[in-house]
């Protein structure tokens, strides 16, 4: 598999939210960059494996590092989380988005727009990437 690039982009004026994907036969390195000031405010790693409750489904282990006094985190983690499960591959998140004096329905709508992005890649990516026996969860 050669590597791959895609771009999507969610929401206007200050709630857009830009990713560029990177797929390689390993797995997936995203972008997340929006707001007023795109940046880079935290990363995140996730490894697919089996789920402790129930092994018939996919979890993920997940590594944050988060720069001091940003909040990045809180859509990095459940971004690269939501990827590693649904296509069962090691996920790189750097994210950074900032909006000044963000009000509780900014980050509401980043967030969102955050996670529309996250669902529209994994189906994008479900008929880009086929399960092999490198699969790391399963």
């Amino acid at each position: 598999m050669s590597i791959k690039i895609l771009k999507l982009s969610v929401g206007k004026g200050k709630h857009r939210i830009h990713s560029v994907a990177i797929i390689t036969a390993d797995g997936i390195i995203v972008n997340l960059a929006g707001g007023e000031r795109p940046h880079v405010g935290a990363v995140s790693i996730s490894i697919p494996r089996r789920s402790l409750k129930d092994p018939s489904k996919l979890s993920a282990s997940s590594s944050v590092f988060t720069l001091v006094g940003h909040k990045d985190d809180e859509i990095a983690r459940p971004f690269s989380e939501k990827l590693s499960k649904e296509l069962n591959q090691v996920v790189v998140v750097v994210a950074g988005i900032h909006v000044e004096q963000a009000t509780n329905n900014d980050i509401k709508c980043l967030i969102l727009n955050s996670m529309q992005i996250a669902e529209n890649l994994v189906e994008k990516l479900k008929s880009i990437i086929k399960p092999s026996s490198n699969s790391h969860g399963t």
